[in-house]
């Protein structure tokens, strides 16, 4: 099987794995940091060592490991990131104290670009004018797992705060084996780049992604949404724990929600949405919508809003395989590691900003009432960051006004 031609059905199987096991521990680790705290200010404070620590380590990881995926193809790279994904699980499953928390943390985000070298495999195995639909297909797999792993993750932790990483740990190694015996190569020989230390390091990296032709502002679009949305990752259980009192089943099933609306637009509506739109007006819709929705949520006077507002926020689930196509069809088959490791050392610098500014904003806030609008203080901010993306991305609009998603950028 490892010599088999590399197709969408492996390396869907692949991501799938991979977030249902991320997707297990979302609801518990903020639980399990904040073990180790007496306040909800302490709460909010050990869960920002943990977040940030990964997304630390990840922003330097991230375009090496792409870069070394360029030169010795995906697979090897996605079994070094699943490695990664068990200690860290494992370890954090046994774990007695904060330090060792973040010190796996540290590791395992060096040792992690599943994502971006995910991404990299769709575009070695896809025609510049499909990526845009399999980008979808892959973000749909992400969706699956944000459904399965969230709500079981909920569900385990209920019962014992450490089952999921153990599940989830085991999960990563299934990934493993199937990675080593199941998943071929999709990067031929002949397409190989030798990998170059000096392009490698991220802000060489970064460098070089905000300078591809034509696309370089998306890179302020890009960087602004992640932001707001590690700030919402990294605030979202604290959040509701704060102000609506929920425990890792409710935040659990709150995920599922996220998950079961994404794997709706990405994996069936949005083949609809791209013969409609061009990218540059999908991007622009999805930003608006998140803009919404961020406020939404911020100031929701009631649990159940926040499922409401999770169903109405279609259009922010179809940005990013526009973005990724768009980006991806700039560079040549040689550089898809590397261009795709800068998006995700660009993702792993705002997972390093996100748990610095969200959990810190809650942290000032921890002790108001429930019922007091500045606990919604980080989504505010994601609106606004939302909003300046939006300019942005208006601008990108008005240059490339009528190129569909799926075209050759």
């Amino acid at each position: 099987m490892r010599d088999a031609k590399a197709s969408m059905g492996f390396i869907f199987a692949t991501v799938l794995i991979d977030m249902i096991s991320i997707g297990l521990i979302i609801p518990v680790l903020p639980v399990i940091a904040g073990s180790f705290s007496s306040t909800q200010a302490d709460h909010a404070m050990a869960y920002l060592l943990v977040a940030g620590a990964f997304g630390l380590a990840n922003f330097v990881g991230s375009p090496v490991l792409g870069a070394l995926s360029d030169q010795y193809g995906r697979r090897p790279v996605l079994l070094i990131g699943f490695c990664g994904l068990a200690l860290s699980f494992f370890v954090t499953a046994a774990a007695t104290a904060l330090w060792v928390l973040v010190a796996v943390r540290l590791v395992s985000g060096a040792m992690q670009a599943n994502i971006s070298v995910a991404n990299a495999y769709v575009a070695d195995i896809t025609a510049p004018q499909d990526r845009a639909k399999r980008f979808g297909q892959l973000g749909a797999a992400f969706g699956v797992g944000f459904i399965l792993g969230p709500a079981t993750g909920g569900l385990l932790g209920a019962i014992d705060i450490r089952l999921p990483f153990v599940v989830a740990g085991s999960l990563a190694l299934v990934n493993l084996a199937y990675g080593y015996f199941v998943l071929p190569e999709s990067l031929p020989l002949d397409k190989r780049r030798a990998f170059d230390w000096r392009s490698a390091n991220p802000i060489s990296s970064l460098n070089k992604l905000a300078h591809l032709k034509g696309v370089g502002v998306l890179v302020v679009v890009i960087g602004l949404s992640a932001l707001a949305q590690f700030i919402l990752h990294s605030s979202w259980v604290l959040f509701t724990t704060f102000k609506f009192g929920w425990g890792p089943k409710e935040n659990g099933w709150s995920l599922f929600a996220v998950g079961l609306v994404s794997v709706v637009v990405q994996g069936f509506l949005l083949p609809k949405m791209l013969q409609r739109f061009s990218s540059p007006r999908l991007v622009v819709l999805a930003l608006v919508s998140s803009t919404l929705a961020y406020l939404g949520w911020a100031l929701a006077p009631q649990p159940w809003m926040m499922f409401v507002i999770i169903g109405m926020n279609i259009f922010g689930y179809a940005a990013s395989a526009a973005i990724q196509s768009i980006v991806s069809n700039s560079v040549d088959a040689t550089r898809q590691g590397a261009t795709m490791g800068a998006v995700a050392s660009l993702n792993s610098l705002m997972a390093v900003l996100g748990p610095l500014i969200g959990p810190g904003l809650l942290t000032l806030v921890a002790e108001l009432p429930r019922d007091d609008w500045r606990l919604g203080a980080p989504f505010l901010l994601c609106a606004g960051l939302q909003a300046v993306a939006l300019v942005f991305a208006l601008r990108f609009q008005r240059t490339h006004p009528v190129q569909p998603v799926n075209a050759h950028a």
